[in-house]
Order: structure tokens, then C-alpha cells, then sequence
């Protein structure tokens, strides 16, 4: 009696159940895995907040409302409207540069700590698997002839020596921006991920 019943949940689960594709699944991985990502900047940008005092809170949140970060300069949708209208393939190469635009400044990041020093290596690990995604795409070669992309330079004052007040400001504006950044790839990639399912609500 166990036997049948096991084996009619089986056949259930076959017949309502749709295929996971191999796209399905790498893109269940690289929204997993930047949601860890977003997860650990929103963590360190709080505790960096919650060592400061009020008056430095202050000050610094109205320095990085005047500034822009590193990655402003890489061209991406203004609103989730202009984010629903995308095609996957701009979406995906969006995030990868997002992601690559942090292959320097996360060194920064990195050190103190085990979740900081999570950062580069699944940083990486991001960018490989949305390279993949890229490449199997329709267009994706074109656009991704080989494993090298355009790199944007470092921050600013990524190299110099700096003062006290200097250093708490980059550390402010690298979590912050890095919090932003973390934000926007896992928005482009659900989005991306959703228009694999037809009958998937993808409304942000």
C-alpha cells in the first residue's frame, strides 16, 4: 500500500511539475548567491552606521547624498519601468558589469572579519556564472567575445594614503555604494530570471 501511494506521488509530482532547464538552474544560482551578496553589504553598511556616532551619521549620509559611486557611470534603467522593458541580455550584461566594477574596491572591503573576507571570492563567483548566462544567450557571444571585459578604474583615492576623516568617509561610500550595487544586480537578475516563465508574474 506505501508502494502505491509513493508511486502515484511520484507520478503527480511528474505531471504537474515543469522540467527545471539548465538556464533555470544557473539562474537559480546567480540569484542566490547575489541575495547573499545584498544580504552581507546591507549587514556591514549597518554595523559601520552603528559604530559611528549621530553627528558623523549625519555628515556622512549628506556627503554621499551630493556624491555619485564608481559604477553611476555604467548606463543602467532609471526605474523598475524601464527595468520590466529590458531584455534579458541587457539586464545580464548590466549586472556584470555592475559585479566587475568591484573587482578592486572589494579589497578594500575585505579583512577583519569572516563575512568581509566572503566578499571578493563570491564576488567572482557572481560574475563567472552570469558570464555563462551571457554565453548562452542568443547574442551573448557577440557581446562577450572571450572572458576579459572593459574594467572600470578604481575608486578615486582607492591608492592613497588618507587621513582619518578621509578613510571613515571611503569606507562609508564604498558599503553604501556597494549596498546600492548588490541591490541593483539582484533586482536585474530576478527580473531576468522571471521571463524564463511565460506564466510568471514579473512585476517588480
Amino acid at each position: 500500500m506505501e508502494r502505491a501511494v509513493l508511486l502515484l506521488s511520484l507520478l503527480s509530482l511528474g505531471v504537474s511539475s515543469q522540467p527545471i532547464t539548465d538556464g533555470q538552474r544557473l539562474f537559480s544560482i546567480a540569484v542566490s548567491r547575489v541575495q547573499h551578496l545584498h544580504l552581507l553589504a546591507q549587514r556591514l553598511f549597518s554595523d559601520f552606521e552603528s559604530s559611528l556616532q549621530t553627528e558623523e551619521q549625519r555628515q556622512l549620509n549628506k556627503i554621499f547624498l551630493q556624491d555619485f559611486c564608481n559604477s553611476d557611470y555604467i548606463i543602467s534603467p532609471i526605474d523598475k519601468h524601464e527595468t520590466q522593458r529590458s531584455s534579458v541580455l541587457k539586464l545580464l550584461s548590466i549586472s556584470y558589469r555592475l559585479v566587475e566594477s568591484w573587482e578592486f574596491p572589494s579589497r578594500s572591503l575585505s579583512g577583519g572579519s569572516a563575512p568581509r573576507n566572503q566578499i571578493s571570492p563570491k564576488l567572482s563567483e557572481l560574475k563567472t556564472g552570469i558570464l555563462l548566462l551571457i554565453k548562452a544567450s542568443e547574442d551573448g557571444a557577440e557581446l562577450f567575445p572571450d572572458s576579459s571585459a572593459l574594467q572600470l578604474p578604481p575608486y578615486g583615492n582607492y591608492y592613497q594614503s588618507l587621513s582619518a576623516d578621509e578613510s571613515l568617509r571611503r569606507t562609508y561610500e564604498l558599503l553604501a555604494c556597494f549596498k546600492k550595487d548588490m541591490h541593483k544586480v539582484e533586482t536585474y537578475l530576478t527580473v531576468a530570471k522571471c521571463r524564463l516563465s511565460p506564466e510568471a508574474n514579473c512585476t517588480l
